[in-house]
């Protein structure tokens, strides 16, 4: 019997990207729980979603007052059953392939697996800015926590249900809490799988929710370094 894969996809304004992103997902993953959570969209995600969701497809959830990255995760999150759960950013469909090989990762002795710009055969196609500064940082935080983990930021992931047993996503700010999460995870004994992706340049650069422009992008900064502190010292504590 096959194990049932939940994916959780968050949505705001994505309806240039949704119904390709869904479509590959389907595509890729045999007995998929598609789990979608979207933020009051204003440029017709919602009604794309309502058309594609006419036969309970999918589970679609609408949140009208609350917002946010971190906690559209965590309220999929709470509808999954699937026996590995992931997640995937909503316009980046044509990388949903690679689920076939974090399947197989798991079915070996993987206990979470995510795709990875820095290991060999990966890259980051982005505009400069964003590439070097996801390449900093991450080498940065790869010295402050002492893993071996490569990307701690690309949160493309795959991993078995029962790691929430022992590992709970403290699920605030914007992406942030992934990397946190993955520290915590191999601080438990878990073992985590890096498989290589190429991360495409944007279409359009304003499309981007972490970095539309610069202020946005320093600010995101500024909380991915800080969470790292913040890691460190309730480790301690």
């Amino acid at each position: 019997m096959q194990n049932k894969v939940s994916i959780i996809l968050c949505s705001y304004n994505e309806a240039k990207y949704i119904e390709n992103t869904i479509n590959q997902l389907e595509k890729n993953i045999p007995n998929l729980e598609l789990v979608i959570v979207d933020d009051s969209s204003n440029d017709g995600t919602i009604e794309i979603l309502k058309k594609l969701n006419i036969n309970n497809r999918f589970k679609l959830i609408f949140r009208k007052k609350s917002k946010g990255l971190a906690s559209a995760f965590s309220r999929g999150l709470i509808e999954t059953t699937g026996d590995y759960i992931g997640w995937i950013d909503t316009n980046m469909g044509e990388v949903s392939e690679k689920f076939t090989q974090m399947i197989n990762e798991l079915k070996n002795d993987s206990d979470v697996v995510i795709l990875s710009r820095y290991i060999e055969g990966g890259g980051d196609e982005r505009i400069l800015l964003r590439s070097l500064g996801s390449k900093i940082f991450n080498t940065f935080c790869r010295f402050l926590f002492r893993i071996p983990i490569k990307d701690l930021t690309s949160s493309i992931f795959l991993m078995k249900r029962d790691i929430l047993d022992e590992v709970t996503f403290l699920c605030y700010g914007h992406g942030e809490f992934f990397l946190e999460f993955l520290y915590n995870t191999h601080r438990k004994g878990f073992k985590i799988t890096e498989i290589p992706y190429i991360q495409k340049k944007d279409e359009d650069d304003s499309d981007s929710k972490s970095a539309p422009n610069l202020v946005k992008f320093f600010f995101h900064g500024i909380m991915y370094v800080l969470r790292t502190f913040v890691t460190i010292f309730r480790r301690k504590n």
